[in-house]
């Protein structure tokens, strides 16, 4: 057997081989891996754009947060302005009241008075009546004497 002759018949079956392979192999692997390629590039690229999406919202959930804040610190003054309008309210209305109350007291303990000091004078002028008939041993009439009674009670006041 001849050396030359094996070696050119392995070297064209190889070529052969390697035709088929190139002809009819490598194109749908080469397409395998360059579709595969491509899945994993967009793979890439769907979560480089979900990283950022979520920095977005990130950023977004803060803002929205400081401004909630915002809005709750406002509302909270804005509530405590009221309650201190309301307190400052109520104790003017309570002034107001207790004002009302003492003016009223004060008329009414000037009307008791005024009350009292006639039933005084009432009572005085009778002891003074009753006084004056048991010095004259007389009865005093009082119908008759009631401008001289009317000058006794002013000057007991």
């Amino acid at each position: 057997m001849n050396i030359n002759a094996t070696l050119i018949g392995q070297a064209i079956a190889f070529a052969i081989f390697v035709w088929f392979c190139m002809k009819f192999v490598w194109p749908p692997i080469m397409g395998a891996l360059e579709e595969r390629q491509k899945k994993v590039a967009e793979g890439l690229n769907a979560a480089d754009k979900a990283k950022q999406d979520l920095e977005q919202a990130s950023a977004k959930v803060e803002q929205e947060l400081q401004a909630a804040k915002v809005q709750a610190a406002a509302l909270i003054e804005q509530a405590n302005r009221r309650a201190s309008q309301l307190a400052e309210e109520s104790k003017q209305q309570a002034a107001a009241e207790a004002e009302r109350i003492l003016t009223q007291a004060k008329a009414d303990i000037e009307q008791e008075r005024a009350s009292a000091r006639d039933a005084l004078r009432l009572q005085v002028s009778a002891l003074a009546l009753a006084g004056a008939e048991k010095i004259l041993q007389a009865e005093v009439d009082a119908s008759r004497h009631s401008a001289m009674l009317e000058q006794l009670a002013s000057e007991l006041n």
